[in-house]
């Protein structure tokens, strides 16, 4: 069973924007590059921190887009390249926001206060995570498929679009949800090996319009009601690393 890469996406701050790319490299045991780099405390979440956190943290420590479906329509981020460097951002209800987030953290946490309800604990910094703020603790990259987004559009009667799901890698090729039936292969793409791992499990995040950042679906109930189960996409960990590009060949 042969794909090929379609989309390759990071999201430089957790939960806040994202961008396409058309190269990486993939590590061993590691996160996609630049990855969820950096997450913006909330005053909850400070309590676990510490000054400089040193470990993974949840998502409930952070500001994210199952408590905000206005911060999914951010957009933004490094640019093509390597991370580092300025962040570029951009809502459609906000001014275009381009800070450093070495420096300048203070000025994400006033930019995005109109969009974090009243009644969650406030946001407070932005802090670098130690590999990753991803959801899951263990250093995988998440796999979604365009046959499977667009056999669920279908099914639904409506466009959804991939940033909404903030997945790394975006596939073309397979057979709709075909991925589910790989836990447990190896994937290759030239030198580079990914062992599948597990299913990704929807939260409410996904319930918003990423153009809008309003709610136009509840998608959990949606995927239950579909297919039994609220998963949609896979999880993989880089075993061998090395470059990848659109347009690359992968091979389950």
């Amino acid at each position: 069973m042969t794909a090929r890469i379609a989309r390759i996406r990071r999201h430089p701050i957790k939960a806040i924007g994202g961008e396409d790319l058309r190269r990486t490299r993939l590590d061993a045991a590691r996160r996609l590059p630049g990855d969820r780099l950096w997450a913006l405390l909330t005053a909850a979440g400070e309590r676990h921190a510490g000054e400089v956190p040193g470990r993974w943290l949840p998502k409930s420590c952070f500001l994210r887009g199952a408590a905000s479906a206005g911060l999914q329509a951010v957009r933004g981020g490094w640019g093509e390249g390597a991370e580092g460097g300025r962040i570029r951002l951009t809502h459609p209800d906000l001014p275009e926001l381009e800070f450093d987030p070495e420096t300048e953290g203070s000025r994400l946490v006033e930019w995005v206060r109109p969009l974090w309800p009243a009644d969650k604990p406030a946001p407070t910094r932005l802090v670098r995570g130690p590999t990753g703020w991803t959801d899951a603790n263990q250093p995988w990259i998440s796999i979604l498929s365009l046959s499977s987004l667009a056999d669920l559009e279908g099914r639904l009667g409506q466009p959804l679009g991939i940033e909404r799901w903030r997945g790394n890698l975006w596939l073309e090729g397979w057979q709709p949800y075909a991925e589910r039936e790989l836990i447990g292969h190896v994937l290759t793409l030239g030198e580079v090996e990914l062992r599948v791992t597990e299913t990704i499990g929807r939260c409410p995040a996904t319930s918003a319009d990423p153009a809008t950042g309003r709610i136009d679906i509840d998608m959990p109930e949606t995927l239950e009601a579909q297919f039994g189960h609220r998963d949609f996409g896979i999880y993989a960990e880089v075993v061998s690393g090395g470059e990848i590009a659109l347009g690359d060949e992968v091979r389950a």
